[in-house]
């Protein structure tokens, strides 16, 4: 209802993504430490090269592009015109059930 308001009132309404996994073991291996640092780097940094990226978090371009690579096909980063990437959301939430079998 909120977006439907924002939207009468000529506002745009907000998208939203969801990326699943079947289990957090997958989240853990695809959003590793560094690539989580990776992404706060790119948050609110529009489109940059993978060595700007790469001299953001002070590590080896080769890294970061493998790093890059993964998080582009988990859907996290996007591609740009010009070979750049970028992080096309806003924010980032992580969130996952743990219960007893």
């Amino acid at each position: 209802m909120a977006d439907f308001t924002h939207a009468w009132k000529g506002g745009k309404a907000q998208k939203s993504a969801r990326i699943s996994f079947a289990a957090p073991e997958l989240l853990w291996q695809v959003l590793t430490a560094k690539r989580w640092e990776l992404l706060k780097a790119l948050c609110d940094a529009g489109p940059i090269s993978i060595r700007e990226a790469a001299r953001r978090v002070n590590r080896d371009v080769k890294a970061v592009h493998g790093d890059v690579t993964a998080l582009i096909s988990a859907g996290v980063l996007s591609r740009v015109e010009g070979g750049g990437i970028e992080f096309p959301f806003e924010a980032v939430k992580v969130e996952f059930l743990l219960q007893a079998a």
